[in-house]
């Protein structure tokens, strides 16, 4: 009755699981879960407005996040990490034009719905397959990214099958005028500041190819963003939970810009009329100056497999490798003054496999292995020695109603 007239929903609960027998700083077991609520309206049912289109969601966020109670690390274990809240986030009209080729966004939006992310990631729980810790961390309060979309504008246009261009214009600053001593969250802790601070500005293009029947499909990405502000870096991760990284202090961050490049291939398909099912490689890297930023290089590379089983059309098998690596500049400042500890790197190897066990019901067994966590970070409870790497096993149930 509701879709007759233009009304859609969704209900979405992740529930985490996840304890590091070794390594980190607490080795507690940790949960944490999120309920997710979607509303989109067809305005052209529902009061005859062509093209037109209204998107609403939210969050309530409970439990805790082992990233930051246990580890300490740049990537944080889960995407759905974040400090416990009931809050909206993302609210906006979407115009659709030109058959469809051509759409324009305006409200509250998340950047990392749409920008720089590979198709592949979809397949792992680590947060920075969702958002790159190089923009999570780089950007102040870790850009508008869950769990703090801001107002913005997305358009998208599509000029044929192959080619599509994506341009974005947001506040850059999701939590508003926070101050250097709070956390972001707590700055907008519902979603409903919609701080217009200085803007952030991203472009993709993306190039299709192979996509043809029985082909093997692959997919290319280029971006590159810029925040047209200062502020001084932040020890905020882009869930907007602290991480034991620390800037120069009083620094100004004054060349936040970055350019990405993304590539999905697959290298193997499974026979049969329409099948999506097969092997894909995926890579990308990116890369921002070092001057005021805490990350330089950013680079992820792994292999998904998707249903190869016909009696398991619907599971995900992969595994990936995620590097962040420090800022020269920082790095030579922790060298130059002393430091007992000085920043490298992060590196994180995920395995994971998701396994539909009835519609709309997955478990996702994972497993990931931190080097360096927090980018080679002092030990909280002792700062001549760095945090040891850390081993977390992790469970996720998902359902989708």
């Amino acid at each position: 009755m509701l879709a007759g007239r233009g009304i859609t929903y969704a209900i979405n609960y992740i529930a985490d699981t996840a304890g590091n027998p070794v390594g980190g700083y607490s080795q507690k077991p940790r949960y944490i879960g999120r309920l997710g609520v979607d509303i989109g309206i067809d305005l052209e049912k529902a009061v005859g407005w062509q093209g037109l289109r209204f998107f609403a969601n939210g969050y309530q966020i409970h439990g805790q996040s082992i990233s930051a109670m246990n580890l300490g690390v740049l990537m944080p274990v889960g995407f759905i990490e974040a400090l416990p809240s009931t809050r909206l986030f993302e609210i906006y009209l979407e115009q659709k034009l030109l058959d469809d080729r051509l759409s324009l966004r305006v409200g509250q939006l998340s950047a990392d719905s749409e920008f720089a992310i590979g198709e592949s990631g979809a397949a792992f729980l680590n947060g920075s397959f969702g958002w790159p810790s190089i923009m999570g961390i780089n950007l102040p309060d870790g850009g508008p990214s869950y769990p703090l979309a801001s107002p913005g504008a997305r358009l998208a246009f599509d000029p044929n099958d192959t080619i599509g261009f994506l341009f974005g214009l947001f506040a850059g600053d999701p939590a508003g005028d926070c101050p250097d001593d709070e956390v972001p969250q707590e700055c907008n802790p519902n979603g409903l500041l919609f701080p217009f601070t200085s803007p952030m500005f991203i472009a993709e293009t993306s190039i299709k190819y192979n996509q043809g029947e029985g082909e093997l499909a692959g997919k290319l990405k280029l971006g590159a963003y810029r925040f047209f502000g200062s502020f001084v870096p932040q020890a905020v991760g882009n869930n907007g939970l602290p991480i034991g990284l620390l800037g120069i202090p009083g620094q100004q961050a004054t060349k936040d810009y970055g350019f990405y490049a993304i590539l999905d291939q697959m290298v193997y398909r499974v026979p049969g009329p329409g099948d999506q099912r097969g092997v894909t490689l995926f890579g990308s890297y990116m890369a921002a100056p070092p001057e005021g930023n805490l990350i330089q290089n950013y680079f992820e590379a792994g292999i998904t497999v998707h249903g190869l089983l016909d009696a398991r059309k619907n599971d995900t098998f992969g595994i990936g490798f995620i590097y962040t690596g420090v800022s020269s500049q920082l790095i030579d400042y922790y060298e130059q003054t002393g430091q007992p500890v000085v920043p490298s790197f992060e590196g994180v190897l995920e395995v994971s496999y998701t396994a539909e066990i009835v519609k709309g019901l997955y478990l996702q067994p994972d497993f990931q292995y931190f080097w360096n966590p927090g980018g080679h970070t002092a030990n909280p409870d002792d700062p001549y020695v760095p945090i040891p790497n850390a081993a977390v096993f992790a469970m996720r149930t998902t359902i989708n109603y």
